[in-house]
């Protein structure tokens, strides 16, 4: 199996549904959004780029299984496809200039290669095992920041599940005070690729789902950063929690989920 090969026709398809993503964007109405749950949004855009994607991907590894946020009925199998058709969909539907597409491809539990397109930027984030992390074709790697104090962290909030929210936001205002500042984008599989990129020093979130982080964690740790859940173990997947640094802050990072305890339970 040529990981190159599958990768870059991987970017080919990621691009082609971040044009549908950008058409489509001047032709939707309030009228077309629906609410799967509270603040969880989705749209017939959401819906036919997952299609779209599925047809291209079937025809480069025929008999692959999927896992898809717009599909919750398909089956995985042992070469599978983790798929958001449209990370980022409630800063679409307000018109935020920031989503993506993101593919990731696993075996079992490993994942093979990783893509994120970002549609407004047309920057697309690619890897796959055992090769560097690359940006348009060029190289990235992670920061070199080597402190938490000089780093600038990404973060999101669950739509639901509040009970750790708590301890949470005292981490947030913990990195207020002690780093030089925290950003939102509303897209995880944005930030991951970011972190890659080194434009941000880490990320962490819990409440996502595999399709939200797959991609985006082969491109931290292809290009020299570090990938945990909240009690530094490599459930981060499935586990809808995830920390992801460069090398050099990962230990003082991990430490504040340590402090509060209740993050990681």
């Amino acid at each position: 199996m040529n990981l190159q090969h599958i990768t870059q026709q991987t970017c080919q398809v990621a691009i082609e549904a971040g044009e549908f993503l950008r058409n489509e964007i001047r032709k939707l109405k309030s009228s077309d959004i629906e609410m799967k749950s509270f603040n969880n949004f989705v749209t017939y855009v959401d819906r036919e780029s997952e299609t779209r994607i599925m047809e291209q991907l079937s025809k480069i590894l025929p008999g692959s299984g999927f896992i898809a946020e717009e599909s919750p009925d398909l089956t995985s199998s042992e070469l599978t496809w983790v798929i958001d058709p449209l990370d980022g969909t409630t800063n679409y539907i307000h018109g935020v200039p920031m989503y993506c597409v993101s593919i990731g491809l696993i075996q079992n539990d490993k994942v093979l290669a990783g893509i994120v397109y970002e549609v407004n930027l047309n920057e697309c984030f690619y890897t796959w095992e055992n090769a560097p992390s690359y940006k348009n074709g060029e190289q990235i790697c992670v920061s070199k920041t080597p402190k938490v104090a000089d780093s600038l962290f990404a973060t999101g909030f669950p739509y639901h599940d509040y009970g750790r929210m708590e301890d949470y936001l005292d981490i947030f205002r913990h990195l207020m005070q002690h780093s030089r500042g925290i950003r939102r984008l509303g897209s995880a599989a944005a930030d991951l690729a970011y972190v890659a990129a080194g434009r941000y020093d880490g990320f962490y979130e819990y409440g996502l789902s595999a399709w939200d982080v797959t991609a985006g964690v082969l491109l931290v740790k292809n290009a020299g950063g570090r990938v945990s859940d909240f009690s530094e173990r490599e459930n981060y997947i499935f586990g809808k929690e995830i920390i992801a640094t460069n090398n050099s802050i990962y230990d003082e990072f991990k430490n504040l989920f340590t402090q509060w305890k209740n993050v990681s339970n």
